[in-house]
């Protein structure tokens, strides 16, 4: 850390949204230095949906950059609090889950973890919040909730929007902020990070450091990554998503899907050129004669290579051109194949049934989402009713197309 100084700063601070204090990073820095010690770098998840995509991977990439300078890394799983589930950008109370589907979720999430992170025992320590917040007594709580007053809780957006409609707001989402923010105390945190949506959990945690006579957290907030939509930030909620662990095909024709207008933040954010290579690559996109194309190639070409591998992103770049650039007739874009495999012993099956054995990387739920949007053609006609039956070919083919990458000629 201090052979490089600046230049490690400036790695540090390039990209976050909001510090909190002004000079957080330099300033806790600093303090390592002084006190001969690693940073504790906080990120917390609450396990409550069994995948993570490239919105996640923003902070996440942060993390890895802190991580690489020697700090200390340590993930809340939070199974504890996804019981409740964060309130943040809700408009509505959000159903509990299940302790069994909480476990799942957290399993998966660690494996998927290792896609950015060094998981190494002696890299990353992972704990979960239910060790400390399970044991807390009820006394603990109301100590607890004594710090913070509803004024302050109120001060948040969503819970003042809420409060002003006149949407029911349970006590136990009012809890939450506070919840998160003891596990800043609980691991003795120097800095948290998050969204720019988790800034008023992140600094309730800080708050409850100070009332609880310690020094304050630094607050890091990354921005949002917005999603395929161009509109809402990246959210499997909003199907506007790139999975982490998506397969390398799937995952480069949904980047080449990313609207022009947002490929200077998905350089930004979600690759991992150099800095001097995005400087270079955005100063073509602001150049009028510079084909979009060309940046977006390269830009999923690198996605698929830091989740896969370079060989994967090759073979990815490959089929996409062979499937959607290098064809002379529609007809031979579509994929074949065999009923056999889709209907199995069935003579019919739901246009839903269909199109989730044709793409099983996508839930059903999501699935059926694209259906009603209108996503989905059948022998050329949009059909938007995901309980349509279609009868198993038997001497014609079914052409199907799912969304804009899926061409699929069931024989």
């Amino acid at each position: 850390m201090s052979s490089q100084p600046s230049s490690l700063l400036d790695e540090l601070t390039r990209g976050v949204a909001i510090q909190t204090p002004p000079d957080a990073i330099k300033s806790k820095l600093d303090l390592a230095k002084k006190e001969a010690r690693p940073l504790v770098v906080k990120l917390g998840f609450d396990p409550t949906a069994p995948d993570l995509h490239l919105g996640h991977a923003v902070v996440l990439r942060k993390m890895r950059q802190f991580q690489d300078a020697g700090q200390k890394i340590i993930i809340i799983l939070g199974d504890f609090t996804a019981r409740i589930g964060d309130p943040t950008g809700r408009n509505k109370t959000r159903p509990p889950l299940s302790e069994a589907v909480i476990k799942e979720n957290a399993k998966t999430y660690l494996d998927q973890l290792s896609k950015v992170l060094d998981t190494a025992p002696d890299k990353m320590e992972v704990r979960f919040n239910s060790e400390w917040l399970g044991k807390m007594s009820f006394a603990d709580v109301v100590k607890l909730m004594a710090k913070v007053t509803v004024a302050q809780i109120l001060q948040r957006e969503d819970f003042n929007n809420r409060y002003t409609n006149n949407i029911p707001i349970g006590m136990h989402e009012m809890l939450y902020p506070l919840m998160q923010g003891y596990d800043s105390i609980a691991i003795n945190s120097d800095i948290e990070m998050g969204g720019t949506d988790q800034l008023f959990n992140c600094l309730v945690g800080r708050a409850l450091q100070e009332a609880d006579g310690t020094v304050g957290q630094a607050v890091i907030s990354m921005p949002l990554l917005v999603g395929l939509d161009g509109k809402e930030k990246m959210s499997k909620s909003h199907n506007n998503y790139i999975g982490l662990t998506e397969e390398p095909n799937q995952m480069y024709g949904k980047a080449m899907s990313i609207p022009d207008e947002l490929l200077s933040n998905y350089l930004d954010l979600a690759s991992n050129f150099p800095h001097a290579t995005i400087v270079e690559m955005k100063e073509k996109l602001a150049d009028p004669s510079t084909n979009p194309m060309e940046i977006k190639k390269a830009l999923a070409a690198n996605l698929v290579e830091q989740y896969h591998s370079k060989e994967a992103a090759e073979a990815a770049a490959q089929y996409f051109y062979n499937q959607f650039q290098n064809r002379s007739s529609e007809e031979k874009s579509y994929e074949p194949i065999d009923a056999a495999s889709v209907f199995g012993s069935e003579k019919t099956l739901s246009l839903l049934d269909i199109c989730a054995k044709l793409e099983p990387s996508e839930s059903k739920s999501q699935m059926r989402r694209l259906i009603a949007s209108g996503a989905v053609s059948v022998n050329g006609e949009k059909r938007g009713d995901p309980t349509l039956m279609i009868d198993a070919p038997a001497d014609r083919e079914i052409q199907l197309r799912i969304g804009k990458r899926g061409f699929f000629a069931v024989k």
